[in-house]
């Protein structure tokens, strides 16, 4: 059975190299969200200036400036003022979360206002996806004029736990495609190894053509399958001698990695209807032990 080992290995090579690819590509595809996350991150800042801006003018100030946006840390961020102002809670509540419900990796944060001069937290809210989570107080309180920052962090869930899922979410469907493909690649094993030099094989009145799967008898050919020949020509080559069921189970299907204790019952059966040309020719059962290819000269 070398060229059947050597056959499936080829396979199973071609087969991983099919899902190392598909790996690949995947991570590709990751990379390139990235880039799109990267962008997504850009367009963050440029909504939060606009929460600024729209503070500025609630607070009836037109003219000075939103300062750039630091970044203070991961996924927190900072908005400073040109002049003091003054705000209403409610209004900034509102401002922050219909904003940034544009922003596709913004999930849940917390917003504080800071003192500017003893950095002091004046004011401060949670905002989840879940509205229910929600921690909004004092929002009808106007806050005095006075020098400003707000503070806004984001919860760490976005770009890293995205890919994380996509990329674990792929091993399940690579493993079934690996399956697919491994089942449609399994070649048939091959003859025995004595056989190889095996053309005919003349059993009473049928020769019997293993390399071209074909009984012959009185000029008819009847066609064989490919397990069909090896079951048959493994009792052909011990003719009135009973060869163990678990040794034709594991010589025909031990390379597919299934052995089915029915589906050599039923190839030994159609073989039998096969073999009718010839009534001297009987492919018997030796009960507790296997089965017996009977010539009768």
């Amino acid at each position: 059975m070398h060229l059947s080992r050597n056959f499936l290995f080829g396979k199973r090579k071609y087969l991983f190299g099919s899902i190392l690819l598909m790996f690949i590509s995947i991570i590709c595809v990751a990379l390139r969200m990235e880039d799109g996350d990267n962008f997504d991150i850009s367009r963050r800042e440029v909504l939060l200036r606009r929460i600024g801006h729209e503070l500025l003018l609630q607070s009836g100030d037109s003219v000075s400036r939103v300062l750039p946006v630091d970044k203070t840390a991961e996924n927190e961020y900072r908005i400073s003022f040109e002049n003091n102002l003054t705000f209403r809670p409610d209004s900034l509540v509102n401002i922050s979360r219909r904003l940034l419900a544009q922003d596709p990796l913004a999930g849940d944060y917390v917003v504080n206002v800071l003192n500017c001069g003893n950095a002091r937290v004046v004011y401060g809210y949670a905002i989840s996806k879940n509205k229910k989570d929600d921690i909004i107080t004092c929002g009808g309180r106007k806050q005095p004029t006075g020098c400003y920052m707000i503070n806004v962090k984001f919860k760490k869930l976005t770009v890293n736990t995205a890919k994380s899922w996509i990329l674990l979410g792929s091993l399940p469907f690579l493993a079934f495609v690996g399956f697919l493909f491994f089942r449609s690649a399994k070649p048939e094993a091959a003859l025995p190894e004595k056989a190889q030099d095996t053309d005919m094989i003349t059993l009473g009145a049928v020769l019997f053509d293993a390399k071209n799967r074909k009984l012959i008898m009185n000029g008819k050919a009847i066609d064989l399958t490919g397990t069909e020949t090896r079951v048959l020509l493994i009792l052909a080559l011990s003719p009135n001698e009973t060869i163990e069921r678990s040794r034709l189970q594991k010589e025909i299907w031990e390379d597919e990695g299934v052995i089915v204790g029915r589906s050599l019952d039923m190839f030994i059966s159609k073989l039998r209807k096969k073999l009718e040309l010839d009534p001297n020719i009987k492919i018997v059962v030796v009960r507790g032990k296997g089965y017996k290819l009977e010539i009768n000269s």
